[in-house]
């Protein structure tokens, strides 16, 4: 067998100009997916070149899963004082919750800079920096390739640790179970490949997982005083694409492979299409890996067919 090694490709042979062409690249469904993958983010409603005064912003985008603002800042080259300026004014001016810096190398300063603002600054303001690379094999194609370099703290292991050491005194006992239902299915969809991604693990009831859409999204609502797990799709203010999807009830149905009920609000804001799972119980925790795998493969199956429907 004949072996090959990995070759470094030097950035400008592939993108010429950050904005002209990495940003254009970098907007393509298939990379921002990519890009998704790496952050755990949900980027919905990409755009380029945003405004902020007399400067313009790589892109912005919108976090599905939050419905906060996201700005990503390219330099292929090593990175300076120049534009980590530029990504705090642009932070600012956008009232972005999240700040991507993506560089071709990361100076020690900067590292140090990126990791001060997220050990200072509140919870709802994240930054990351990430250098890209791109490998070929032979004469293959070049691969991109995202290494995070600096990163918000994790807040799955603060959860954890928060648990186990029974620090948090201010949370009630459905606070404490919820949290630690969506810790442990975190763990769970990663043992599974995480067939979608993961969502920061919290005291909420539900855990929104996205299709691409920003008018649409699937939910997972823990209701442990009806011993279920309902999971659906909610459609804020957008009839047509219920109604575009209950034209296909049957087909739908068939394909997810459980029989939906279909809740149309005439009057109210938001449609949904439920599916209820039995079996929760915070105060018996012997069926959860099997529930959370149930709960999974619905779930996969609904954004698989949600989104070829749409």
């Amino acid at each position: 067998m004949k072996i090959g090694r990995l070759k470094e490709v030097e950035l400008r042979n592939l993108w010429t100009h950050e904005e002209n062409d990495f940003s254009s690249w970098l907007v393509k469904e298939e990379n921002i997916e990519y890009l998704n993958e790496i952050l755990g983010l949900t980027l919905v409603d990409v755009i380029r070149e945003r405004r902020v005064g007399s400067f313009e912003c790589d892109i912005f985008a919108k976090d599905e899963s939050t419905d906060t603002n996201v700005i990503i800042e390219n330099q292929l080259e090593t990175s300076d004082h120049d534009y980590l300026g530029k990504i705090i004014t642009y932070a600012s001016g956008l009232d972005a919750n999240v700040v991507v810096w993506i560089v071709k190398r990361a100076r020690e300063e900067h590292r140090s800079a990126i990791e001060w603002l997220n050990n200072n600054t509140t919870n709802n303001l994240n930054f990351f920096l990430i250098e890209i690379h791109a490998y070929s094999i032979g004469d293959s194609a070049p691969a991109p390739y995202f290494e995070i370099i600096e990163q918000p703290n994790d807040f799955i292991k603060s959860n954890k640790s928060s648990l186990n050491n029974g620090t948090d005194k201010s949370l009630n006992k459905a606070q404490l179970e919820r949290l630690n239902f969506w810790t442990k299915f975190n763990e769970k969809l990663e043992d599974m490949g995480k067939p979608f991604n993961l969502r920061k693990p919290s005291t909420d009831h539900w855990y929104d997982v996205t299709i691409g859409s920003s008018k649409s999204h699937l939910t997972i609502e823990l209701i442990n005083k009806e011993n279920l797990v309902r999971i659906g799709m909610y459609m804020s203010n957008d009839h047509d694409t219920f109604d575009k999807l209950f034209a296909k009830r049957d087909i739908i149905e068939s394909e997810i492979g459980v029989k939906l009920e279909w809740v149309r609000e005439c009057n109210g804001s938001a449609s949904r299409i439920k599916y209820n799972l039995n079996g929760l119980n915070f105060d018996d925790h012997s069926n959860y890996d099997e529930l959370m795998q149930n709960i999974i493969i619905i779930v996969s199956k609904m954004q698989k067919v949600f989104r070829k429907h749409i």
